[in-house]
């Protein structure tokens, strides 16, 4: 959705940091945001893709390497986003890793890697933040609609987005004497390459993607740009008074 010519910016002089937005929602997010008159630093874990988007921004923008993980990226992150642009306003945690894996499949090592990336890695990323957010500034966490809903096969990725979830409203009480607030948005069925990307069969997304509309309200698979008008919304100074939710954009799945 493009911003209409007469309207006014509404991230004008804002600095924005985009986790994983290198493509599908952090992308469309990261764009909406330029859009709107924001800084945006854009992150992503392969430089190749990073440079690859430079032929499709427009804006004062960076491109910053990070891996979701690491607590050091973390903090170099957020060290490179202060040197160039001073404090941050908008904070979009939404690099994450989707796995279905059933319980007698599930690993250690399966386990922790989606904890690492889907909470660790944004916990410590907003405790890297901290002394450099402004008053006023907004934290947005991306989570999901499977922290309400059971699917079978995600134990892992379902209670990382329900960690997620508890965070929010944790931090929400934290950082409301700051004036910060902290909320996020519950995507349902996304067209994103997420699915595709993290080790899923592909028989297992054709199934999901054959299944998924039937149980949608709206009867069809949202858009990436549906989940950055929502961030741009939590991002702006619309949503000044609203903090510790869970905004859903599932066309009514987890909802009716």
């Amino acid at each position: 959705m493009q911003k209409l010519a007469n309207q006014p910016a509404r991230l004008a002089g804002k600095v924005a940091i985009v986790t994983g937005a290198t493509s599908g929602m952090g992308l469309e997010t990261a764009k909406r945001y330029l859009e709107e008159g924001a800084k945006v630093v854009l992150t992503g874990r392969s430089q190749e893709k990073l440079d690859a988007l430079k032929e499709e921004l427009t804006g004062d923008y960076l491109l910053v390497k990070a891996e979701a993980s690491s607590v050091s990226d973390s903090e170099q992150l957020i060290t490179t986003t202060v040197d160039t642009f001073g404090k941050i306003d908008v904070l979009f945690l939404n690099a994450g890793i989707f796995r279905v894996e059933t319980i007698d499949g599930l690993t250690e090592e399966i386990y922790d890697e989606v904890h690492n990336i889907n909470v660790r890695g944004p916990i410590f990323t907003v405790k890297a933040a901290y002394n450099y957010l402004n008053e006023g500034a907004s934290i947005i966490f991306n989570t999901s609609v499977v922290n309400v809903k059971g699917f079978a096969g995600m134990a892992a990725y379902a209670s990382s987005k329900a960690a997620l979830r508890s965070l929010t409203r944790t931090l929400a009480a934290e950082f409301g004497p700051k004036g910060i607030r902290v909320n996020a948005i519950a995507p349902g069925p996304i067209d994103t390459p997420i699915y595709g990307k993290h080790n899923v069969p592909q028989e297992n997304i054709d199934a999901m993607a054959s299944n998924f509309p039937s149980m949608v309200s709206l009867g069809r698979f949202g858009k990436a740009d549906e989940i950055a008008t929502v961030a741009v919304f939590l991002g702006s100074d619309d949503s000044s008074y609203i903090t510790g939710v869970e905004i859903p954009v599932d066309g009514g799945f987890a909802q009716v």
